[in-house]
């Protein structure tokens, strides 16, 4: 059974389950709390209500570094409810870089863990049920094109910027990513995905929420735990580590997996080896789609079709991809490798207080430049060959160079450094530095890392550093990158 909403906007899949689905299960907790989606519905209504006791307006953004748990949840529907920007930030980001998007975004309210210091208006979601609230006001219907949600993105060069996502981006993704994986009522998700980015967020929690099914809620990802999971599960959703992981579990086959209906991968490239020993095990053939921050997912291969190892399928229904001539701009035919450009309802509406950036990163026609390079096969797949843009993708968070060469930059003793991503089994890609000490200096790695540790999260830490005479480069003077993942990916 499906029940797609008809009204096109977040909070209407709620309100439509809350009345015509009360007593189903929506979210049930690793310790066996059970929330159905009336008590969604309430919970959303009422939080939403505290919110605006509290003095948030439309547009305010409410920024949130909160551990996984189903509040969290409910805070990102409650902001959508009256109308604010969501703004979650990852849990290991550091003060630092936390006071940085406290300040670009401005936001009204900033609502972190008890235990941490954060900046600003804060608090925690104890204080937001202390508010006398009143009665629960049904929420009002937004402009689609209204911003929903900012999440911060960074570039090879300059500071991370927001990306605006609206309405009906993140509608208009969750309808199309429904019926494309064919998503039901009758669906349970093993949710083990973090929820301060868009998979976990929005890729996940909105599709099933759209369609009105279970997430089983995990508070992090165990992959025993995720395999004594599935007799009672249909879907997991999932980065390529999640993949290689339970693949070291003796107890993965094909009788823990009979149940499942479909395994989703994506956030970085899952390795042909990976997909067809998962096959081999399971009888599953892992479903890879593409996404970014400022687009949700692009493409995605077929749910009934041939899931190609290597590839990102085709376009989702209306979706448009194109591979243009990265210095020209003109489209290029298939099987030509380019830059990648989508356009489609789940495009962002552009850059936080950055019209320069967003200008920059769209042609015209409402084409969105990704930086990423692949091509279109005869079959219509698309094919991701490398990113024309430095990004690494490790175990499925992005890290963007830039921001790891200038904390490294600033390390005493450090003349220059270059940060590259390599392929690891593991995480997808590995963060390395090359580092170029000053004259006369002499650089410890181990206490270069110490000292990364507190302005960097873990996550963008480099797995090694290794020390050289210099960089190469090209006539021009630019680092010659591929050199040195030649050099250090082996």
């Amino acid at each position: 059974m499906q029940i797609l909403p008809s009204r096109i906007d977040p909070i209407s899949w709620i309100e439509t389950l809350a009345v015509h689905a009360p007593h189903r299960a929506w979210l049930e907790t690793d310790d066996g709390r059970v929330i159905t989606y009336q008590m969604l519905g309430l919970a959303v209504k009422q939080r939403a209500a505290q919110l605006v006791r509290a003095g948030i307006m439309p547009g305010d953004r409410v920024a949130a570094q909160l551990e996984k748990s189903p509040e969290a949840v409910i805070l990102y529907f409650s902001c959508l409810a009256i109308g604010a920007i969501y703004m979650p930030l990852n849990t290991g980001y550091t003060d630092a870089e936390i006071a940085y998007f406290v300040h670009d975004a401005e936001p009204a309210m900033f609502v972190g863990e008890g235990d941490r210091p954060t900046p600003g208006q804060t608090h925690t979601l104890a204080d937001l049920d202390s508010v006398r609230a009143g009665a629960a006001a049904d929420h009002v219907p937004f402009a689609p094109d209204m911003v929903a949600a900012m999440l911060y993105t960074s570039g090879t060069t300059g500071r991370p910027k927001g990306a605006m996502l609206t309405r009906a981006n993140l509608a208009s993704n969750a309808a199309a990513l429904a019926k494309a994986w064919a998503i039901t009522a009758d669906d349970v998700l093993i949710h083990a995905l973090p929820i301060f980015h868009v998979h976990g967020l929005f890729i996940a929690i909105n599709s099933i929420t759209a369609a009105g099914g279970t997430m089983l809620f995990r508070s992090r990802f165990d992959p025993a735990d995720v395999i004594a999971q599935m007799p009672r599960a249909t879907l997991l959703m999932g980065v390529p580590t999640f993949y290689t992981r339970l693949l070291d579990r003796p107890e993965l086959g094909r009788e823990a997996t009979k149940a499942m209906r479909l395994f989703i991968s994506g956030s970085a490239p899952l390795l042909p080896d990976t997909h067809r020993a998962f096959k081999a095990r399971t009888g599953h053939a892992i479903l890879e789609r593409y996404g970014m921050t400022e687009t949700g997912i692009n493409s995605s291969n077929p749910y009934r079709g041939v899931r190609i190892a290597g590839t990102v399928g085709p376009p989702l229904p209306g979706v448009d991809v194109r591979v243009t001539d990265p210095d020209q701009g003109g489209p290029l035919p298939a099987e030509t490798i380019g830059m990648i450009e989508v356009r489609g309802p789940n495009i962002f509406a552009g850059y936080w207080r950055n019209p320069e950036k967003t200008a920059a990163e769209f042609r015209e026609g409402r084409w969105f430049i990704t930086g990423d390079l692949g091509k279109i096969d005869a079959a219509g797949y698309v094919h991701i060959i490398g990113r024309g843009k430095d990004l690494i993708i490790t175990g499925g968070y992005n890290v963007y160079p830039k921001e790891v060469e200038t904390e490294i930059d600033a390390l005493v003793g450090v003349e220059e450094s270059a940060v590259i991503g390599v392929p690891h089994a593991d995480f997808g890609e590995a963060v390395v530095a090359v580092v170029v000490a000053q004259t006369g200096a002499v650089l410890d790695p181990a206490a270069m890392l110490a000292t990364l540790r507190t302005c960097l999260a873990a996550y963008k830490l480099p797995k090694a550093i290794h020390i050289v005479d210099a960089l190469p480069r090209n006539t021009m003077g630019k680092v010659q990158k591929t050199a040195l993942r030649e050099v250090y990916a082996r």
